[in-house]
This record gives C-alpha cells, sequence and structure tokens, in this order.
C-alpha cells in the first residue's frame, strides 16, 4: 500500500554531512549484522567519490522503520551534476535539506533547494553537525527560512518541518535539550512529514525511467518509481521513447532496494522505486505502462550544458606506451556509452579536421570525473580547451553567466574585486563580515571565471571560499583577456636534468621533475613573462678531465607542480591540448614548429 511508503531524497551543499547522514540511518535500521564490517560513506561506492569525497552519482536505498518502507535518494551536491539531482528528485516526495549548523545555507545549498522548491516538494529541514564547538543552530535555522523565502517559496513548504542532528555522532532530537540517543526523532519526522506517493494501485502501470545501469546477464536496467499500477515478473508492457516510438517488451525482473542490496520482487506496486530488466534499448526518460493504456509522458528537463570539450586520439610522441585503448573507434564507443546513461552529458562527432568527438558539460568538475574514468579505463586521448557553449537569443548571441559567491579576509577584497572586473565581472553585493571577512556576488561569464580559482586561493593565501553557479544565458560581455602568462615548451627529447632544471626554474613555475620524460613540443612549465619560451631540460653537465678549483654548488630544486585534471582542463590555452593517459597528465603545443619560428 501507498500509504506505507515514504520516497525521501537527501540533498545539501558539499561536506554538510548528506551521506555521514545516510550512513546513520542505515547502520541504525539494522541491515546489517552485528559483526559485520561497514566502511565510512557507505553509499559513495564509485572509486572518485571515495578519492574527491564527493556525491557524483544518485544512489538509491531502501530501510524498514515501524512497518513502513522508506526508499532513500542520494543525491550529488554540485551544480554540475545537476542532472543527477533532477533524476533523483523526481523520483521523491520530499526531500530531506541537509544544513551545517556552523556554516548555515551555502551556494550549493541554493542550487539544491531550488530544484527541490520548482518541482513543488516540500523540504524537511535537518540542521547538522549541532555537536561543533562554534555550532549555531537557530542562527543557521533562521538563514534557511530567509532562504526558502529569497527563492520563492510557497506558504506550505515555508511552514517547513525541521530538527537537529550530529550524523557522525548518530543521533537526531526535536528540540535542543532533549536527550541524545539515536537517529529516531528523525525517522518518526519523516513518517508525519513526508507525504506518500501518489498513484493508484488499481489503475494501469504507469512509470518513468530516471536511472540507467547495465548488468551482463539481464542487459539494460531501467529505474524509477511506478506512478500508478502494479507491474508483475514476465508482464509485458509498451516501451515509448523520446520520440515516440513504440515496442512492447516483457519484464524479466523485478529489483527493489534494501539497505545496500538489490532484493529481487515477484510483483511491484504504485509508489515502489524498483528496477526493471527485460527493455533492451530503453533511455532515460523514457515511458513505461500498460499495453492497452498508451500513455506517454513529458521528457525530462534538465538544465542546458555549458561548456564543450573536444576530445581526439592520443597524437604525441609517447602514443601507445601506457594505455590499452588507443584508438579513436575505443574513444568514440565509450563516450557513446556514458551518453546512453548521462543525460546531463551531450555528446556528438566532431566535424573538424581530424577525428574527434566533442562533449558537453556543466563544468570543469563534471568534464575531468569523466576524463579521469576513461582513463582508468586505460584509455589514451588528447582533449582542447574547453569553449563557452553560446545560444542565439532574440537575435543576439548569448553566452552563460555564473554568479560567483566568495567570503574571503577583507584585506584582499579590492584585489580580487580588480582581477574579477578584467575578466568582465560585475560586482552585485559587497557586505562586511565579522572577524574582518568580507562576503561578495559577482555576475561574471563563465569564460572570465574559468581558470580563476587557483589565483583566488593564491591571492587570499588559502583562506578564501569560492563558489560558482550558473545564472542564465547573457549578451556576449566582450573579449577578455587570456592567460596572462606563457608557457616553457621543451625543445628536445629525453628526461628532465636536475642541472637543467636548476637553472630554467628561474624562468617560472616547472611541471616536470629531474627524471621526467619529455619530448619536443611538451609544456614543461610557466613562464613568468607573456611570451612563450624554448627551453632544453635534458641538458646535461658537460664533463671534463680538468679539476674544479672548488667544490661544484648544491643545486636546489623547487619540486614540480602537477596539475590535476581539473586544472589543467581550465589551464590550457587555445593552441594548447591536455594529452591524458593512465598514468600522466601531460601539456603539449598543437604546432611547435611554426610557433618556434615566429619566436625566432
Amino acid at each position: 500500500m501507498t500509504a506505507f511508503i515514504r520516497n525521501i531524497g537527501i540533498i545539501a551543499h558539499i561536506d554538510h554531512g548528506k551521506t555521514t547522514l545516510l550512513d546513520a540511518l542505515l547502520k541504525q535500521s539494522n541491515i546489517f549484522r552485528a559483526n559485520e564490517k561497514v566502511a565510512e560513506r557507505v553509499m559513495d561506492s564509485y572509486d572518485q567519490e571515495r578519492e574527491r569525497a564527493i556525491t557524483i552519482f544518485a544512489k538509491q536505498t531502501g530501510i524498514y522503520y515501524k512497518g513502513y518502507k522508506i526508499n532513500i535518494v542520494d543525491t550529488p551536491g554540485h551544480s554540475d551534476f545537476s542532472g543527477e539531482v533532477e533524476r533523483a528528485l523526481g523520483m521523491v516526495n520530499s526531500v530531506l535539506l541537509i544544513i551545517d549548523a556552523q556554516d548555515g545555507p551555502m551556494p550549493q545549498t541554493r542550487f539544491v533547494l531550488s530544484k527541490a522548491l520548482k518541482m513543488g516538494l516540500c523540504p524537511i529541514v535537518v540542521i547538522n553537525k549541532i555537536d561543533r564547538p562554534h555550532a549555531d543552530p537557530y542562527r543557521a535555522l533562521d538563514q534557511t527560512f530567509d532562504l526558502f523565502v529569497e527563492l520563492g517559496a510557497r506558504d506550505d513548504q515555508l511552514d517547513f518541518k525541521y530538527c537537529f542532528a550530529s550524523a557522525l555522532e548518530g543521533y537526531a532530537i526535536a528540540h535542543l535539550d532533549d536527550p541524545r540517543e539515536n537517529i529516531n526523532p528523525l525517522l518518526d519526522l519523516i513518517l508525519s512529514a513526508a507525504p506518500p506517493p501518489q498513484g493508484n494501485p488499481a489503475a494501469p502501470f504507469l512509470m518513468q525511467v530516471m536511472s540507467i545501469d547495465y548488468d551482463p546477464y539481464v542487459g539494460r536496467r531501467a529505474t524509477g518509481r511506478i506512478l500508478n499500477g502494479k507491474i508483475s515478473k514476465g508482464e509485458r508492457v509498451m516501451w515509448i521513447n523520446e520520440k515516440g516510438e513504440k515496442r512492447i517488451a516483457s519484464i524479466t525482473r523485478i529489483l527493489g532496494y534494501q539497505g545496500l542490496d538489490k532484493i529481487e520482487m515477484a510483483e511491484a506496486m504504485a509508489g515502489e522505486i524498483v528496477n526493471l530488466s527485460g527493455i533492451p534499448e530503453v533511455m532515460l526518460g523514457d515511458t513505461l505502462c500498460d499495453c492497452e493504456h498508451e500513455v506517454h509522458l513529458p521528457p525530462l528537463k534538465i538544465d542546458q550544458p555549458t561548456l564543450s570539450i573536444e576530445i581526439r586520439i592520443n597524437s604525441g610522441p609517447f602514443a601507445g606506451r601506457d594505455g590499452k585503448n588507443v584508438t579513436f573507434n575505443k574513444i568514440k564507443e565509450r563516450l557513446l556509452k556514458e551518453k546512453e546513461s548521462n543525460i546531463s552529458l551531450k555528446i556528438e562527432e566532431s566535424l573538424g579536421e581530424e577525428e574527434g568527438m566533442r562533449v558537453y558539460g556543466r563544468g570543469e568538475l563534471q568534464l575531468g570525473v569523466l576524463l579521469e574514468a576513461m582513463r582508468r579505463e586505460g584509455i589514451e586521448m588528447t582533449v582542447s580547451r574547453p569553449q563557452v557553449v553560446l545560444k542565439e537569443i532574440e537575435g543576439k548571441s548569448c553566452e552563460p553567466i555564473e554568479r560567483v559567491y566568495m567570503d574571503l579576509p577583507e584585506e584582499f577584497a579590492g584585489v580580487v574585486i580588480e582581477e574579477l572586473s578584467k575578466r568582465r565581472g560585475e560586482l552585485q553585493v559587497l557586505h562586511r563580515l565579522e572577524n574582518n571577512m568580507a562576503y561578495l556576488e559577482f555576475l561574471i561569464p563563465t569564460r572570465g571565471i574559468m581558470g580563476y580559482r587557483s589565483d583566488f586561493l593564491s591571492v587570499t593565501r588559502g583562506l578564501g571560499i569560492m563558489t560558482a553557479l550558473f545564472e542564465s544565458f547573457q549578451p556576449w560581455k566582450g573579449e577578455i583577456a587570456a592567460r596572462s602568462k606563457g608557457a616553457l615548451v621543451s625543445n628536445s627529447c629525453g628526461r628532465a636534468t636536475a642541472y637543467a632544471i636548476g637553472a630554467i626554474q628561474k624562468r617560472g613555475i616547472l611541471f616536470v621533475g629531474p627524471g621526467d620524460e619529455v619530448y619536443e613540443g611538451m609544456i614543461v612549465g610557466e613562464n613568468s613573462r607573456e611570451q612563450d619560451l624554448v627551453v632544453n631540460v635534458t641538458r646535461a653537465k658537460q664533463l671534463t678531465n680538468v679539476r674544479a678549483s672548488g667544490a661544484d654548488e648544491n643545486i636546489l630544486i623547487t619540486p614540480a607542480q602537477k596539475l590535476s585534471l581539473e586544472e589543467a582542463i581550465v589551464y590550457i590555452a587555445e593552441d594548447e591540448l591536455i594529452e591524458i593517459t593512465p598514468r600522466f597528465i601531460r601539456l603539449r603545443k598543437k604546432k611547435l614548429k611554426e610557433r618556434r619560428a615566429k619566436m625566432g
């Protein structure tokens, strides 16, 4: 019965304790054996999620409490993964909004909450981390209410239910002076405040596909919430894709969610979140319905991509040394597979001079996660500098604009405002905070904020916090100066030597260290001046049979600055490429000989 089902999503800013709270819910619902070893952040099963300490993919689980089945969907907190958030919210009837009791609502909180409010959901607010020394739960609660008002919440959404919690300690309380025992007060609040799913079990079957996964034995599997009716194993359903194409398929397996496991079911009813097998060509957003009662649900609407990159084969001198998949067909096959399960990415074949695939995404983090996954699968490739996606609106060329939120020491505010103004940024808000801190809000083109994060951290000496969220498409803001510093480019092939690096490091920042392999045209560092500079990092000291008059000088070498994938994506210039292999990230020039001729 739908009255005994609750479908809940969990949304929050990054690092506000969303996945830790889910750990507490799972552990206290007795789904694990008493002697079972359970990892921290158990729902972050993807290796990059554990390494980056963020949630990338939405995931489902289910627990039982007081005779109720509570289906829980864990969602990403970063705006780059908005497609995952929107799909997850399409399966639930309410959300837990997690707020840090010390930090209060943060920029990503605004993003995930606005998605929930627009979909008509009434959030349940959980003020988390109340055990922290400087926590101020009631201030965080007041700020959360103000955010609801600012986002245009309805009266019933403003009348939200709330509780206080410490996910790390594993307890929730309705009032701050209540005994701190377990997580049950939060579960009781879910049962009373979250509405049961709408749907009539007696009506014809209807479901929209919100997630896709693959099993080597049964093929593609579709996940979604049953909107009406019921479904049994072996029953025939009609599959309708976004183009209106129809086909009859037979359901071969039904899986429900319990804890970390998928449980096979003979039958599922309206309100349940289930995983169905037997529809080989099913895609995200497709409709599954009763064969005699045809219904075509509207396709999923998600935020449009703002950045694109071009991916080609690795054509560098070291191609094929490191990866096992080096052909264009392997790259294309992998990206088309990604396209089937990730609707927030747009992937198409490039029509340039060389074979390539163009990938459109929401930001450098989302694109970096994809590229990192591909290199771990043994794929070698080269990647171009990201391009912003332009739109034609009312006859004008429009570009994506970001709203940038900054908390930083007040003494650095002037330098940051000056730099962002050069990047076509418009200051919207300036507030002085306590403890000599300042709060800034800017509207700035996406291309203006690309690559600025590392400069921002350097200027603020690591004390600043910066978050950017997509705002809208607006008319083209004009030219923005490119990277202000040139590159140090290798003119030879071999291994870098300490002797050569010791002499060159006065010229700028090196990306390679002694013993690293380099080749002609590879970018080995950043010049301290605007121009590119060709250098020889493989030069060795000349040995003679003449005894030196004194001891050789000790060479003090500054450690190489190794760029991460996301840093490399926003660092490279128009005439540069990133060479990505399973073990190495290298930067290189597209056409070195022509540039050397220009530089004399």
